[in-house]
């Protein structure tokens, strides 16, 4: 059975024992969060939700606080000598999908 869910402004398409890398969520390694569910099914039974399937939950346990891959952020007008460089790495926490309910 597959799930969609939405966090972080983001949606995933899950099952169950699914590792993901999601925007950062409170919780220390171990810990359980659920998420909303937006559609629920498997194949040709599909549950889509108004925004939220009525009943259906996502549970997962977070498995590690960690950071993304760092970004280069480079600025540049011609003939202007007009250079800037940043950098940026997401905070993230990996999880994984222990049940799917609904």
């Amino acid at each position: 059975m597959h799930a969609v869910i939405k966090t972080g402004g983001k949606q995933y398409r899950v099952a169950e024992g699914d590792v993901l890398q999601v925007e950062t969520l409170a919780g220390e390694p171990g810990d359980s969060v659920a998420f909303d569910v937006l559609a629920l099914g498997d194949g040709a039974d599909l549950k889509v939700g108004t925004p939220l399937v009525d009943g259906a939950k996502v549970e997962a346990e977070v498995m590690d606080q960690t950071r993304g891959e760092k970004i280069i952020v480079f600025k540049k007008k011609r003939r202007q000598g007009y250079r800037r460089t940043q950098g940026h790495r997401q905070n993230l926490t990996v999880v994984r999908v222990t049940s799917i309910t609904g």
